[in-house]
């Protein structure tokens, strides 16, 4: 069946997974433990899709980067078992949309601002999920959002022309990053970024929620006048 978009590369706090709250609340657990200076919910929120020590940097320009990421990395660690149980959950209708997906013939990929073993510990968390990506990259092991360093090494990796993917993401450093890479772009609503930021940030469109997905993608193919398979 003739599609628009070969390859799906998906945001995924925020967009795949509901954790926009727990990241939040985690941070602020953080703060006071560590005694640093209080910071607002919302300029923690605004950060999410960034990588963490580029969070950090502009979260506390007064601190030396390398150094409170460390702090907050033995923090941490030392919260040991509480953080095992601090892996959100997915959208409600994430794994019907990901599993239609794949059946209409798409291939999928991540691009996250999480580390590799965030990631991956949220993967395994969802176990169905294990085997729903062909490829991902996280911030830890190529430049950060919104360089597009991460989707080149995906659409090279996929052998996916850029017209040929589809970044979706919840924050303007996703549509910002797919914009310099030349990948077009879908804005989730509901995640980190709110709803007029999301809609100056030049997506094609902006969904309300991720299990609008499947029905958009059915829009364009027939509304768009590119290449079909």
């Amino acid at each position: 069946m003739a599609r628009q978009y070969d390859l799906l590369i998906f945001d995924w706090d925020g967009t795949l997974a509901d954790s926009t709250g727990v990241i939040v609340d985690g941070m602020q657990r953080a703060i006071r433990a560590l005694g640093l200076a209080a910071r607002s919910d919302d300029a923690i929120r605004m950060l999410i899709g960034l990588g963490f020590r580029e969070g950090l940097s502009e979260l506390y320009p007064e601190h030396d980067p390398v150094e409170l990421e460390a702090a907050l990395m033995a923090y941490r660690s030392a919260q040991g078992e509480h953080a095992a149980h601090s892996v959100a959950p997915l959208y409600e209708g994430v794994l019907d949309v990901l599993t239609a997906l794949q059946s209409d013939g798409h291939r999928l990929a991540v691009a996250t601002g999480k580390s590799r073993f965030g990631l991956d510990r949220a993967i395994a968390h969802h176990a169905s999920l294990e085997r729903a990506f062909i490829a991902t990259r996280t911030a830890d092991e190529t430049a950060t959002k919104p360089n597009p360093l991460m989707l080149y090494e995906l659409l090279a990796e996929c052998r996916v022309p850029a017209h040929r993917a589809l970044m979706i993401g919840d924050t303007d450093y996703d549509i910002a990053m797919a914009e310099a890479a030349g990948v077009p772009s879908l804005a989730v609503a509901g995640g980190a970024h709110p709803m007029e930021r999301l809609r100056s940030a030049g997506a094609l469109a902006v969904l309300d929620a991720i299990t609008h997905l499947p029905a958009w993608l059915q829009t364009a193919r027939f509304d768009n006048n590119g290449d079909s398979e």
